[in-house]
């Protein structure tokens, strides 16, 4: 039972930050239509500005707010450079310009840092452990799910309580209207790659605290799985990203804690497979978009 309990700490833990990106992902796709696979270079952008605040010897809240704003500026810097200029272009030209950037900011990191892995410094009450009753709690995984939580919430309220926010979900549902009312596209397309680069940023912030050590490439396979998490929950739905999300987060658990030795290896394909049967059900996933944007 107490095994039990940690696994789905665990599963809330990694399902969370899966959550956070696909967020990123669905946000950009329900005003824009495209799918950002360079969002985990945002996120590893993030894990590089931990490594050089803690260079710095800043303290830990200035390394986190550092970190979020290296990944803002960097997904705005996107924004303006690479997809404003192809803004109405069709899917496929997107998507390979996608890929371009985050293919240009990889080699960029392994030959301007390295293309080694850094170790980074974290704080000793990170790797503690806190026992709340019979189940013992690692610090970092507990902390994850508090940051997701809060974060997912502050979300909530920025795109209900908010102008900004309001005008995010009106241009998901017509972006043509919100131009014909007098808002700025510009502005509005803005704000949603500023509202990725932070959930690219505190995913990163997180993922770094788990492994110890940043990259070029750390963002590539947590992308990958957010992406997934984004066509379980269904294209452009928020709410179904972050279902994907953490149900992604629980069936990797699962499987890491009841698959055999000789079957760990392949784990990814038994993950996979329960994509495809789900969608085989599901094809336009579990909660699928008001306004459908399939391709």
């Amino acid at each position: 039972m107490d095994i039990a309990l940690q696994q789905v700490v665990n599963a809330i833990s990694l399902g969370g930050i899966y959550a956070l990106l696909a967020l990123g992902l669905a946000v950009v796709f329900s005003i824009v239509g495209l799918i950002n696979f360079a969002h985990g270079e945002v996120m590893t952008l993030a894990g590089y500005g931990v490594l050089f605040s803690i260079g710095l010897a800043m303290p830990l809240p200035a390394i986190v707010l550092f970190a979020l704003v290296v990944a803002v500026v960097s997904s705005l810097a996107m924004e303006r450079i690479a997809f404003r200029p192809l803004r109405g272009a069709d899917v496929t030209t997107l998507l390979i310009t996608s890929f371009a950037v985050s293919e240009i900011l990889k080699v960029l990191l392994q030959n301007g840092i390295s293309a080694r892995p850094q170790a980074i410094s974290l704080p000793p009450w990170l790797s503690s452990t806190i026992e709340l009753g019979p189940v013992v709690i690692g610090m970092t995984p507990l902390l994850s799910i508090v940051v997701v939580a809060v974060s997912l919430a502050a979300l909530v309220l920025f795109l209900t309580r908010t102008v900004p926010g309001i005008a995010m979900r009106a241009a998901a549902e017509d972006f043509s209207m919100v131009r014909a009312v007098g808002l700025s596209a510009n502005r509005v397309v803005a704000t949603a790659f500023v509202v990725a680069g932070l959930l690219a940023g505190i995913a990163g912030v997180l993922w770094v605290a788990q492994r110890g050590s940043v990259d070029p490439l750390m963002g590539f396979v947590p992308v990958l799985k957010a992406f997934i998490a984004v066509v379980i929950g269904g294209l452009g739905s928020l709410g179904g990203a972050v279902l994907g999300g953490f149900l992604l987060g629980a069936i990797e658990i699962a499987l890491q804690a009841t698959l055999p030795d000789a079957l760990a290896p392949f784990r990814e394909a038994f993950v996979l497979s329960a994509v495809i049967a789900l969608l085989l059900v599901r094809p336009d996933g579990l909660l699928p978009a008001p306004v459908a944007r399939r391709s």
